[in-house]
């Protein structure tokens, strides 16, 4: 594989990707607007865990995409 044809396909792989992610953040946006599909009288410690799971992720993603955290130089 030459270098240009392996650089073409590794652009087309990032996009793909790239791709993947834009869809997975706008779900996760319109669940947040939504507030996670509660409503203020059904709020328990469960969904509090659940939250708290869902920035714990994000959190790591974050801390390596800018380079914070454990991930920081």
């Amino acid at each position: 594989m030459t270098k240009s044809r392996n650089t073409a396909s590794a652009l087309d792989a990032f996009i793909a990707k790239k791709a993947e992610i834009d869809a997975m953040l706008e779900r996760i946006k319109v669940l947040s607007d939504d507030h996670f599909d509660t409503r203020p009288d059904e709020i328990n410690w469960g969904h509090v865990g659940t939250l708290s799971h869902y920035a714990e992720l994000l959190k790591r993603i974050t801390d390596a995409a800018f380079k914070e955290g454990e991930h920081a130089d």
